[in-house]
């Protein structure tokens, strides 16, 4: 999602920066996720990515964020959350909403589609 929104000239105007939080542990002690909401739900989980995106806001210091936490594939997923299951919170001055999807198709597909919809959510959000 960064690479797609600082490869446009004109983007350090408005934004700030990201975080790439991959392990538990950087959801915690970097976005202030809570180690309850990491045991349960799972860091695949609508709590998960709230936190996550209003850790972001807060320590960007952002008007908006964004925030993706998923099953991407090929392996990982289970029957309550299969391959393509993915939360995107956008959290703005208003506040924050998180949506959940199943992406289908393999890996690529799914991070597309990901970052397809994070992208058209934070622009709706600044529009």
């Amino acid at each position: 999602i960064a690479s797609r929104i600082t490869s446009r000239p004109g983007s350090s105007a408005y934004f700030v920066g990201s975080v790439v939080s991959y392990a538990n542990d950087v959801k915690e002690r970097v976005l202030g996720v809570p180690a309850d909401v990491l045991e349960n739900p799972g860091a695949v989980s609508e709590p998960c990515a709230r936190a996550m995106v209003e850790g972001v806001r807060a320590l960007m210091h952002a008007t908006h964020a964004v925030s993706t936490t998923g099953i991407a594939g090929p392996d990982g997923g289970t029957d309550r959350k299969p391959v393509g299951t993915v939360y995107i919170g956008i959290a703005t001055p208003e506040g924050t909403c998180v949506e959940h999807h199943v992406f289908p198709g393999d890996r690529a597909a799914v991070i597309a589609a990901t970052a397809d919809r994070a992208l058209t959510l934070l622009l709706e959000a600044v529009s």
